[in-house]
């Protein structure tokens, strides 16, 4: 088994100055911690794999593709492989547990 505290994933991550903490992979997954502070612009591009995103706290949009919608606290997000998508409208600080299947290259 392995388990982790998420005020622990969130220490590492900011000590790394990075927005993106993958903290498990597997052959078949990996998961990170996705992290964008209120106002900030969200680089991503589309992904050659699956994601779902489960918001741990804070408040935006996700535009996935042509479709918009509000999410914060509790929401879950599918993102097909290759589709374009994108945090926006970040009005609190937006952290994420990401799903990547396959693994992220």
């Amino acid at each position: 088994m392995k388990a982790f505290r998420l005020d622990e994933l969130e220490a590492e991550r900011a000590a790394n100055d990075g927005a993106y903490l993958q903290f498990l992979r597997e052959r078949n997954m990996s998961v990170g911690l996705y992290a964008l502070n209120a106002g900030e612009h969200d680089p991503q591009q589309p992904h050659n794999q699956d994601e779902v995103y489960f918001v741990v706290s804070g408040r935006a949009a996700i535009t996935v593709g042509m479709e918009t919608t509000q999410v914060a606290r509790g929401s879950v997000v599918y993102v097909p492989a290759g589709v374009a998508h994108k945090f926006h409208h970040i009005s609190e600080d937006l952290r994420v547990l990401v799903v990547f299947s396959p693994p992220e290259s």
